[in-house]
């Protein structure tokens, strides 16, 4: 059978979605050629210096790892010379990444986690990159600006990402259905492999990292229990599921049904607050998630619906199945949250 590459699916596809055009097709293509080099050192990481933290804190406070600085370093590399972005933002840059003067500038903005969960790499756990795609509010004669950026997740032309493990894998969508791609190293094209992914309306597996347990109010405990006890859809405990890395965790309920939960924790007393980042995180991942059948809330909102009030805002995340999902915020809504 022939085996269609990413390009050419693109290009099949581009009479069905206005977003999709000559300019968008070019970005994805240098999005794609990144997501190759940042495979490449992945794959090396155990044989190269690129392991570990390097003593440094990005803007979140989190510890940077050696391949978190590289995989930032290349997708900025590469995008800002695409000569269809105007702007990127990235997890680990506390500001907007303007595109420079000496480069040709369009209407796209690139936001991205360069490389989420990369605290597993020393272990040798999947790690991924995330994007969202936007088109910029502004008219290209002016200067873009943070206004440009914070859009609500209904907004995005596309959203995905690349997973690194025993295989790499592109997952996107651009409005019209969710599509896998594996990379062929022997070719070194990206192949589809999952047409027309649908997640399970109902899953199997809970992933919750439940150390967090005596951190959660009463409602949360709730939905947890709810998964782990018999008193549910299923009339039988969900499995738990949890590899602390986002993108592996979401990958596999993509496929096989289940729900992802971060709530909101009170470690911090006096600051509640979810850990995921809402642009480059949560907002991506539910795009996905709903063009695959799937949902995707913080509680009370549905995650594409929430307009960000800045850069690295941060939200409580429950994606997956639709109907476990649904059944999270119909037991927020009955504790009165």
């Amino acid at each position: 059978m022939r085996q269609v590459t990413v390009t050419e699916h693109l290009l099949l596809h581009q009479t069905k979605s206005p977003a999709a055009s000559g300019k968008f097709t070019a970005l994805l293509y240098d999005l794609i050629l990144s997501a190759k080099m940042i495979a490449r050192s992945v794959n090396k990481a155990g044989l190269l210096d690129i392991l570990g933290a390097t003593g440094e804190t990005n803007v979140q406070g989190e510890q940077v790892q050696k391949l978190d600085e590289y995989a930032n370093r290349t997708l900025i590399h590469r995008m800002e010379r695409t000569g269809v972005l105007c702007a990127m933002a990235s997890e680990e840059n506390a500001d907007i990444i303007k595109v420079p003067d000496r480069f040709k500038r369009g209407e796209y903005i690139l936001i991205f986690d360069p490389l989420d969960g990369s605290s597993n790499i020393d272990v040798n756990i999947n790690v991924g990159t995330i994007f969202s795609i936007l088109k910029r509010t502004s008219p290209q004669d002016e200067d873009v600006t943070l206004a440009d950026i914070l859009q609500s997740g209904t907004e995005q032309v596309a959203a995905g990402y690349f997973l690194y493990g025993s295989s790499t894998m592109l997952v996107y969508t651009s409005g019209e259905g969710v599509h896998g791609f594996t990379l062929d190293p022997t070719v070194g094209e990206f192949l589809l492999s999952h047409p027309n992914i649908r997640i399970p309306e109902r899953g199997k597996v809970y992933s919750v990292n439940e150390s967090y347990y005596h951190y959660w109010d009463d409602p949360t405990r709730k939905v947890v229990e709810y998964f782990k006890g018999t008193d549910n859809e299923r009339g039988a405990p969900y499995s738990l599921r949890y590899v602390g890395s986002l993108v592996a965790d979401f990958h596999r309920n993509l496929l096989n049904g289940g729900i992802f939960m971060y709530p909101v924790d009170y470690r911090i007393p006096h600051k509640p607050q979810g850990k995921l980042r809402l642009m480059c995180e949560a907002s991506p991942l539910a795009f996905v998630a709903e063009q695959a059948g799937g949902a995707a809330t913080d509680g009370k909102r549905r995650i594409l619906d929430i307009k960000p009030g800045e850069l690295h805002e941060r939200v409580p995340l429950f994606i997956g199945s639709s109907r476990d999902v649904e059944r999270v915020s119909q037991i927020y809504e009955e504790a009165g949250l």
